[in-house]
């Protein structure tokens, strides 16, 4: 479905989109920061699984939609920043109520979490419009399919980049079982940068 040669020039060119610093890496290491590495891990298999959900729609044209109704962009958009503000205060209210009892996410919350912010990001889909479609050849067959493929070379890259920089900021935390009350803050200031980055978002 895929020539060979074609997946080799994209490999490398997805990991250099895997490895740029973005919204995805930033909020693996929140979570690792707020609930350890195995959330951390658990947030960015929900980013990928969110990713190829987005890939999907991509392939089958209504990425095309979202681009050409900008109101349709900005409800998803406006969704993912009350969501991710609303992470941020849940982040300092268990700060709050229990400096030493407040838990972070579970594993399978982590993962939820991560898939969530994915989709209501929609600068994600027209990313996928603009770089996947470079690298599909129509006459190679099902331009779904090849989507598909990317999209997955995409996320594999993503999850595994996303997860040890998840792992590593969990490392630094040096969590002991305790809830910290300067990485509440770290974490809180992470979800609401990120919220900021996507209400200041333009389409193009």
């Amino acid at each position: 479905m895929v020539d060979l040669w074609t997946l080799a020039a994209f490999v490398p060119a997805a990991l250099i989109m895997n490895m740029t610093p973005g919204a995805d890496m930033l909020f693996c290491m929140g979570q690792g920061l707020r609930s350890g590495p195995k959330a951390a891990v658990m947030a960015s298999a929900g980013i990928a699984a969110g990713g190829m959900v987005q890939v999907t729609l991509a392939g089958l044209g209504l990425g095309a939609l979202v681009a050409a109704h900008p109101w349709a962009f900005d409800v998803i958009r406006w969704i993912g920043v009350g969501y991710l503000i609303y992470l941020a205060w849940q982040v300092l209210r268990q700060r709050d109520n229990s400096h030493t009892q407040a838990k972070g996410l579970g594993i399978w919350r982590a993962f939820g979490t991560g898939f969530i912010v994915n989709l209501t990001n929609p600068k994600i889909i027209l990313f996928v419009l603009a770089f996947i479609p470079q690298f599909v050849v129509p006459d190679a067959g099902s331009v779904l399919g090849q989507f598909l493929v990317f999209g997955a070379v995409l996320g594999l890259g993503g999850f595994v980049i996303n997860g040890v920089m998840g792992i590593f900021a969990a490392r630094i935390s040096n969590r002991t079982g305790r809830y910290s009350r300067p990485f509440a803050w770290v974490s809180a200031g992470i979800f609401a940068g990120l919220a900021a980055r996507l209400a200041i978002l333009e389409r193009t």
